[in-house]
């Protein structure tokens, strides 16, 4: 078998695939890129048995004897086509060994037999779930999965995102306990149906969803299937599969309070600055940013931190319903902020130990819900504990 490649376009799929091998893993193989073709074309294939990835190759200039496939070691081959010392690079396989060649030089490697590789999972007879604008599935696996844990926690749910469509419409959620988002669109679907993914596999789909559109395909559609255990990506020439949790997703809608004590419409940009300087303050700390709002006044972000000092920020903003003092996750209160998109913000308050929910401006298509933290006479600044101090005056 010889194959000849131009780096450049070839390793824009060598990358895809790789990233979903696994180095960690007993089973040699897992760490290694199945090489395939058919007719004149490369298949470059991946899995670590939670994940699989299959992808066309790029920029293969020439190939011959490639009927019965080979495994490729991630490790090895990753970096001699990262480090080439030429675009042009040409690989021979005979038997198990493998001579790479990139201008003067030279690398012998060992390989694996394409037997020894897992056979994937076909999306054939799956069922559809839905179509989707790339674009658009990029904007909820960023809003959607915002919530969720990449850990492995327990419940199973708090690290995975419900893929829920219902009347047509395709909402993604997540959670951890303390935090809830929400995004949601428009989809073309046969039926309703839902299903759990891990929340960090989904996170390598939006590097792919990143990646092809970078290599100039720029797929108008993404293909979802799913069955029993698996659901399918499919964009481009490239297909991505995912493992199912095994879990009941709780039901977020009976947690959300529709109702408001306090709304607040601010900039976006200046209260992430804001924060970011508090959290200067604050995270070695707690991480706690005191927010008190003032109905037709101001806006005061506080935090605290004995060993570090005191910030304070006053921010304009249009202020409706009670006034409201309520502490937060400074980190929680970002992630949020940065995954809206939008100019301006909406926020709504239920006093200082209900929910806060935040939406963007002129839509609902993202719902992203915190809890506050308890406050303690620590977590309050000086400057806002004299604030609301008595005067003395009657």
């Amino acid at each position: 078998m010889k194959i000849e490649i131009n780096k450049p376009e070839f390793l824009k799929s060598w990358q895809i695939a790789e990233r979903a091998g696994s180095l960690k893993s007993a089973i040699s193989s897992l760490g290694g890129v199945s090489v395939s073709a058919s007719s004149d074309t490369i298949y470059l294939s991946a899995t670590d048995l939670r994940t699989s990835v299959k992808c066309e190759a790029k920029g293969v200039t020439s190939l011959s004897g490639i009927e019965s496939g080979v495994v490729f070691p991630i490790k090895i081959l990753g970096e001699l086509f990262k480090k080439a010392s030429s675009d042009i690079i040409s690989v021979s396989i005979e038997g198990e060994k493998g001579v790479f060649t990139s201008g003067r030089n030279k690398t012998r490697f060992v390989t694996w037999r394409a037997d020894d590789f897992p056979k994937l999972p076909q999306s054939d007879e799956a069922s559809h779930f839905c179509d989707i604008q790339a674009a658009e599935l990029s904007r909820l696996l960023m809003e959607g999965s915002i919530a969720g844990s990449a850990k492995d926690d327990f419940p199973k749910y708090l690290g995975a995102c419900l893929f829920n469509i219902n009347s047509g419409i395709l909402r993604v959620v997540s959670t951890d306990a303390r935090r809830l988002s929400i995004s949601l669109c428009p989809v073309e679907a046969d039926s309703d149906a839902e299903f759990l993914l891990p929340v960090t596999p989904l996170h390598e789909l939006s590097r792919l969803l990143s990646d092809v559109k970078d290599s100039g395909e720029n797929p108008e559609l993404v293909k979802i299937f799913y069955d029993d255990s698996l659901a399918w990506f499919r964009v481009g020439d490239t297909e991505l599969s995912v493992r199912r949790v095994e879990a009941s997703f709780p039901n977020y809608e009976k947690i959300l309070n529709p109702n408001s004590a306090s709304t607040v419409v601010v900039r976006r940009d200046v209260l992430i600055s804001a924060l970011e300087r508090i959290d200067i303050i604050v995270r070695a700390h707690t991480r706690i940013v005191v927010m008190k709002l003032s109905p037709g006044g101001k806006m005061t972000l506080s935090g605290r931190a004995p060993d570090t000092g005191t910030a304070v920020e006053e921010i304009d903003a249009i202020i409706d319903g009670d006034q409201v003092q309520a502490g937060f996750n400074v980190g929680f209160l970002q992630e949020g902020l940065k995954s809206i998109g939008s100019e301006d913000v909406r926020m709504s308050l239920n006093g200082a130990s209900g929910q806060m929910n935040m939406r963007r401006s002129d839509t609902d298509d993202f719902l992203y819900m915190l809890m506050p933290v308890r406050l303690n006479d620590a977590d309050v600044s000086d400057e806002e504990q004299d604030e609301d101090a008595p005067t003395g005056e009657m």
